[in-house]
C-alpha cells in the first residue's frame, strides 16, 4: 500500500513539473523548474544507491555464508558433484542472512558450483527497487555478486606414528579386516583429501613411523651418528675344568598344545607322566632313548606388573627321542662388547642396513663357531638415566629424550647404537619362561632364551623421511607394513617428534622454504595399551640386564616397566609440542588411556572403535588441517 501511494505522489509531481515548464508566464518559474531536475536526480539518487549499496552489501555477506557452510559441510569428502546434503546447507545460510523481499528487493537467486579443485563458488542476483530514481525512468537496480570458499593448506608436514604391534592383526567387532588392512585403507583415503585441497604452490610432505618393540631408523641416519663398538647381553664359548653332560631331544610324533595362560598365585604342580619306549643310561651318565609323555606342564614368569603369570602345555602321547653326551665345552653368558663398524660407512654416508657380522659365541659348546648378526636397522637408543623426578627431567643425563641433540662422534653418549638381536641371550632364564634373572656372568653347557628366536626382538617396518609423495609411493608403503611385536609407545613417539622436529638431525630438511611457515602435525595411531615384556630385547637392550631406565629389583618410585614407559612417553609429548607440533591421539578399537588423553589435550584425541569411526576420524582431522576461507 506504501509504495502504491509513493508511486501515485511521484506521478502527480511528475506532471505538474512537466506543466510547469510548458508555462510561459514568467521567467522565475521557468527557472525553479529548471532546477528542481538536477536536485531530484542528485537527491534521489543518492537515496536509491545507498539502499543499493546496502543491499548488494547484505547480499555478498549472505553469499560469503553460504558457500563457506557449504564448504564445511563438504568436509575431506571428494565427491564427483555436489552432494544434495551441501546444497541445503548452503542454501539454508544464504537464506537466513538474506531473506526474501529484504530491504524490498525482488527476484532473489542463490546458485553454486563445486569447482575440480574442491571449492565452492556461488552467485547471487537481487533487483532493487528505487524510489525517487523512478521519476527518471529507473524503477529497479540489479545487483550480481560472485563469491567462494576453499580449504586451503600453508605448507604442512604430517608425521605418522603408527602402532604396528601384533595386534594390529586382530579384527575389531563389527569389521570384516584386521586393524592393519583398515589403516592401509584409511591413510590413503586421507592422503587423497589431503591432495585434493592442496594448491599447486602448496608443500605437504608426509612421514611415517611404524612401532612396536623398536623403531626401524637406521636407514635415515648418517653413520656418524652411530657408535663404533657396543656392548650387548650374548655369551662365549669356554672350557669346563671337568666334563660335562648335555641333554638334547627330538620331536618324533604326538600333539604338545600351548594352553590358556593366567594369573596365579604360585606355580602349579607338573602332571606329566614319562613312559620309557626303548633305551637308557649308561653308567657315565651318557645315553640315548625313546620315551613317551602325557600331562601337563607348566612354565610361570612374572610379568612387567610383577604379576604370575602361569603359561600351561598339554602333551598327548607326544614321542621324542633323547641323547645325553659329555663336553668339556661351556658357554659364559656375560656382556660383550663388539666393534660394529660394519655397521657404517664414512662420515655422513648412509648405515649399511642388511649387513651383517658375527662374534665367535655360536653353535653348540662342543663345535664352536661364530654367532652371526645382521643389522635391520633398529638402534639401541643412545645416553639416559633412571629417572626419579619425571616433572624435572634432565636432558643433559637423558639424551634419548633430547629430541635435537646432533650426535657428537667424538661423545659416544649422544650416538645411537644398533640393534643385533642375533647376539643377545636372556641370562638366567630358560626357554620355558623359568629361571631368574643373573646380573652377574654365567658359564654353563645350556642355551638361555634368545629373545629373537622367541619373537621378542621384533624390527618393525622402515619409518620414511618427510616428504611429498605420489599416491603410488603411499600405497606402496602402507602396503608393506607388517604387524608384529609389543607395545613400547614411549619409542614411537621419541622418534615421531626427532624426525618431525624442525631442529636437530633434520633441520635443514625441515627448514621453511621460502619465507612461508610451515604447519607441523603428528598423528599417533594406537590400537593397545602400553604392555612392554621384561624378555624382550628392544631399544634399551635387555631391561631387566642392561637396566639403563629401569631397575627390576628396586626401581625409583617403585614403578613397573610398563609405568616407566608411560611417564617417559608424557615426557616425550610435551617435549614434541614444545617444537609448535600439533599432537593428534587416535585409539582404534580400545579406550585412550588418560597419558594419552593429557599429551593430546581436548579435541585432539580420539576413540575410533570400528573402520567407519577410524575413517571418520580421520576426516575430522583432515578438515582440521586445513583454513576454511573466503577465496572471491
Amino acid at each position: 500500500m506504501a509504495s502504491r501511494q509513493i508511486s501515485t505522489a511521484i506521478a502527480a509531481l511528475r506532471a505538474a513539473l512537466q506543466r510547469l515548464v510548458r508555462d510561459r508566464a514568467g521567467n522565475t518559474l521557468a527557472l525553479i523548474a529548471a532546477s528542481i531536475f538536477p536536485l531530484l536526480a542528485m537527491i534521489g539518487g543518492g537515496i536509491d544507491m545507498g539502499r543499493t549499496y546496502l543491499s548488494q552489501s547484505r547480499l555478498q555477506q549472505a553469499c560469503d555464508a553460504g558457500v563457506l557452510a557449504a564448504r564445511k559441510k563438504l568436509g575431506s569428502a571428494i565427491p564427483v558433484s555436489m552432494p544434495a546434503d551441501v546444497k541445503t546447507a548452503g542454501e539454508k545460510f544464504f537464506n537466513i542472512n538474506f531473506a526474501a523481499g529484504a530491504y524490498g528487493t525482488t527476484n532473489r537467486a542463490f546458485t553454486m558450483t563445486m569447482q575440480s579443485d574442491l571449492a565452492i563458488t556461488g552467485e547471487a542476483t537481487v533487483d532493487v527497487p528505487t524510489t525517487i530514481m523512478q521519476i527518471f525512468g529507473y524503477s529497479e537496480v540489479p545487483v550480481k555478486i560472485r563469491c567462494g570458499a576453499r580449504l586451503n593448506f600453508t605448507n604442512t608436514d604430517v608425521m605418522m606414528v603408527l602402532d604396528t604391534t601384533g595386534s594390529m592383526n586382530d579384527t575389531n567387532a563389527g569389521d570384516s579386516l584386521p586393524k592393519i588392512d583398515i589403516l592401509r585403507s584409511v591413510v590413503k583415503s586421507f592422503y587423497a583429501k589431503l591432495e585434493a585441497s592442496r594448491t599447486a604452490s602448496t608443500r605437504i610432505r608426509y612421514g611415517f613411523l611404524p612401532y612396536s618393540t623398536n623403531v626401524n631408523v637406521g636407514g635415515l641416519l648418517k653413520s656418524d651418528w652411530m657408535v663404533d663398538e657396543w656392548t650387548y647381553q650374548s655369551r662365549k664359548s669356554a672350557p669346563f675344568g671337568a666334563p660335562q653332560l648335555i641333554w638334547s631331544d627330538a620331536y618324533v610324533s604326538g600333539t604338545a598344545e600351548s594352553l590358556t595362560s593366567s594369573y596365579v598365585a604360585t606355580c602349579p604342580a607338573n602332571t606329566l607322566q614319562y613312559t620309557t619306549i626303548s633305551g637308557g643310561y649308561n653308567a657315565d651318565g651318557t645315553g640315548s632313548g625313546r620315551e613317551q609323555i602325557d600331562g601337563v606342564y607348566y612354565s610361570c614368569s612374572t610379568d612387567s606388573e610383577g604379576r604370575l603369570v602361569s603359561y600351561p602345555t598339554r602333551y598327548t602321547a607326544f614321542v621324542r627321542d633323547w641323547q645325553v653326551t659329555e663336553t668339556k665345552n661351556a658357554w659364559l653368558y656375560q656382556p660383550q662388547k663388539v666393534d660394529v663398524t660394519w655397521t657404517k660407512g664414512t662420515g655422513s654416508a648412509p648405515l649399511k642396513i642388511g649387513a651383517g657380522s658375527s662374534i665367535p659365541a655360536d653353535g653348540t659348546p662342543d663345535a664352536v663357531t661364530p654367532l652371526w648378526s645382521d643389522f635391520d636397522g633398529c638402534i639401541e637408543e643412545r645416553d639416559t638415566y633412571e629417572i626419579d623426578d619425571y616433572a624435572n627431567v634432565d636432558l643433559t643425563k637423558a639424551l634419548d629424550l633430547d629430541l635435537d641433540l646432533v650426535p657428537d662422534p667424538s661423545k659416544p653418549g649422544t650416538q645411537w647404537r644398533p640393534s643385533l638381536a642375533g647376539f643377545i641371550f636372556d641370562r638366567g632364564i630358560w626357554w620355558d619362561g623359568s629361571g631368574t634373572w643373573e646380573q652377574n656372568p654365567v658359564k654353563n653347557a645350556d642355551t638361555y632364551l634368545m629373545p629373537r628366536w622367541a619373537g621378542l626382538s621384533v624390527c618393525p617396518s622402515p619409518g620414511r623421511y618427510l616428504e611429498a609423495l605420489s599416491s603410488t609411493d603411499l600405497d606402496s608403503y602402507m602396503d608393506s607394513l607388517v604387524a608384529e611385536g609389543s607395545t613400547y609407545h614411549d619409542i614411537g613417539m621419541i622418534w615421531g617428534g626427532r624426525i618431525l622436529s624442525p631442529n636437530g638431525i633434520f633441520a635443514a630438511e625441515n627448514a621453511d622454504i621460502g619465507g612461508v611457515p610451515t604447519s607441523r602435525h603428528m598423528i599417533f595411531l594406537t590400537d593397545g595399551e602400553t604392555a612392554p615384556y621384561d624378555l624382550s630385547y628392544g631399544t634399551y637392550g635387555v631391561e631387566p640386564l642392561d637396566q639403563r631406565r629401569w631397575n627390576i629389583d628396586k626401581p625409583k618410585g617403585g614403578l613397573s616397566l610398563t609405568q616407566v614407559v608411560e611417564k617417559r612417553f608424557a615426557v616425550a609429548c610435551e617435549e614434541v609440542k614444545k617444537r609448535n607440533i600439533t599432537v593428534w591421539v587416535v585409539s582404534f578399537g580400545v579406550a585412550l588411556n588418560p597419558v594419552m588423553q593429557d599429551c593430546a589435550g581436548p579435541g585432539h584425541a580420539f576413540e575410533a572403535k570400528d573402520a567407519a569411526a577410524l575413517s571418520d576420524t580421520f576426516s575430522k582431522i583432515a578438515e582440521q588441517l586445513g583454513d576454511l576461507r573466503i577465496s572471491k
